[in-house]
């Protein structure tokens, strides 16, 4: 654009102001503002996750609902009746109301704005008669965006409302976890008190044909005794795993948001662990970061702050407002309607900074400061979100390799207790070695059913890592009994 050293002289007043005018808005455009940067900053990502076998992967697709994948009706019940009822959910969609208006209302602000009004008077001045004045009218005014303030203004609260929305997403993504793995841990719990009450009772046993035995010169005291100290230990483990149930039972009431106490009836019957597939949803590392709602937030957290630097620097810059009126004026109420007087005006102004202290331009040094923050809190999730999958798929491959070696352990140990008792039955061993098999097997079978807990458990947080649970770019609905569109 070729900007005018000076304006073309014209001697007619009206002319000149409309010549300056355009000239002050052709300036304006030769104006330069500061040029945008990168919304985000880049950060270097792996190929391929470090854990991962090389076949793992999976298209992004495969992590929505991933819930369903572990094919336990109860678990989908518990998810979807969470993501409905939870009130951290509906905290969240209310924010992402409020974010969306926001939006609106600085929208709204690029146009021009249109008011009716109407007005009474009655004046008396000293001895005259008293005289009424009425007026309707309409008014209009408009600020031309020269700059680019109010636009940058509305792309900031365009990103502050995706923020949001991708912030009501992180919160179902966590949800959807959380429901996931307080169920699984019941589960175990339940696993461990059924081994515990089976193992109760075979020491029971074993104990009511050891006191025989002493009754019958065939076993000392000792060996009663020591019965009775292994069934009470393993007795004293059923309260805390009671304990614990109930918690796991509350935890997950308030995450469906009912009350503690509401699923009792639901729930106490004693089902197996949830187990996931044994093919993994894996996505590639830039899909993750596609996939998860913390990283999109932190990234529609930048482009907001950018956009506020934009902001901050238009205000540094002239502006510029029309506005206008017209309307009718009586003496009288039905005088508006025929034979008014017509009042109308015009007004174009304009604002130019001159001196403030600096004051605008340390408002862009502060908004600027804001944006680093952004991009290295955007930096910080990036990172997060490759170390939560790379942990997660550490933790997957370990407990999977522990889980094989206890279930070996936990068959050599009910063979070794068969074997056990079937001999000192017949007076062939020692209590001492029947005692020994039966604490081994309750230690293996209790620590398989830990183990399974704990690998499931680690398969839900591997989806949570990638980010499942949440459909990117879809409309997220409002309270109100709507199914949020953020799952399938």
């Amino acid at each position: 654009m070729t900007c005018p050293s000076k304006p073309p002289d014209t001697a007619h007043p009206a002319l000149r102001w409309l010549v300056l005018t355009g000239l002050a808005l052709l300036l304006s455009g030769c104006a330069s503002l500061r040029s945008p940067e990168p919304a985000a900053a880049d950060t270097a990502l792996p190929t391929a996750w470090t854990a991962a076998p090389a076949s793992a992967t999976a298209s992004p697709v495969d992590l929505a609902r991933w819930w369903t994948r572990f094919e336990d009706p109860t678990l989908t019940t518990l998810v979807e009746q969470a993501l409905l009822n939870n009130t951290s959910v509906q905290s969240a969609q209310a924010a992402l109301a409020q974010a969306r208006a926001q939006r609106d209302v600085q929208a709204a602000q690029l146009g021009p704005s249109l008011g009716a009004s109407a007005s009474a008077r009655r004046s008396k001045a000293g001895a005259q008669d008293a005289s009424n004045n009425f007026q309707a009218g309409f008014d209009a005014s408009w600020e031309p965006d020269i700059f680019g303030g109010n636009r940058s203004a509305a792309n900031a609260s365009e990103a502050d409302a995706s923020a949001a929305a991708s912030n009501l997403a992180n919160v179902q993504v966590s949800l959807a976890a959380e429901v996931a793995v307080n169920l699984i841990e019941l589960r175990g719990l339940q696993t461990r008190l059924a081994i515990a009450r089976s193992n109760l009772a075979a020491q029971t046993e074993t104990l009511q044909i050891t006191r025989w035995r002493a009754q019958a010169g065939l076993a000392a005291s000792l060996d009663v005794e020591q019965a009775v100290a292994a069934s009470e230990q393993t007795a004293a483990q059923l309260p805390a795993l009671q304990s614990g149930i109930s918690q796991a039972m509350n935890a997950l009431a308030v995450l469906t948001g009912e009350a503690p106490g509401a699923l009792q009836k639901q729930l106490s019957a004693a089902s197996p662990i949830p187990l996931a597939p044994a093919e993994l949803a894996l996505a590639f590392p830039t899909e993750t970061l596609r996939q998860r709602p913390d990283v999109r937030s932190a990234e529609s957290r930048v482009s907001a702050a950018l956009a506020r630097v934009a902001v901050a620097d238009a205000a540094r810059y002239p502006s510029f407002r029309l506005s206008g009126s017209m309307g009718l004026s009586a003496l009288t109420l039905s005088g508006l309607t025929s034979g008014a007087s017509v009042v109308n005006s015009l007004l174009a102004s304009v604002s130019v900074p001159l001196f403030d202290g600096g004051a605008s331009e340390a408002q862009v040094r502060a908004q600027e400061a804001a944006l680093d923050q952004a991009r290295a809190a955007y930096r910080a999730a990036v990172l997060a979100a490759l170390k939560d999958v790379e942990d997660t798929l550490v933790s997957l491959q370990g407990n999977r390799e522990r889980l094989a070696r206890l279930q070996a352990a936990s068959q050599a140990a009910a063979n070794a207790d068969l074997l056990a008792r079937q001999r000192f039955q017949s007076g062939l061993i020692d209590f001492t070695t029947v005692l020994s098999t039966q604490r081994t097997l309750l230690s293996t079978q209790d620590s398989v059913a830990s183990a399974q807990a704990s690998l499931s458990g680690d398969h839900v947080r591997l989806y949570k890592a990638l980010g499942g649970g949440w459909t990117p770019d879809a409309n997220t609905e409002f309270p109100g009994g709507q199914t949020p569109a953020t799952t399938r």
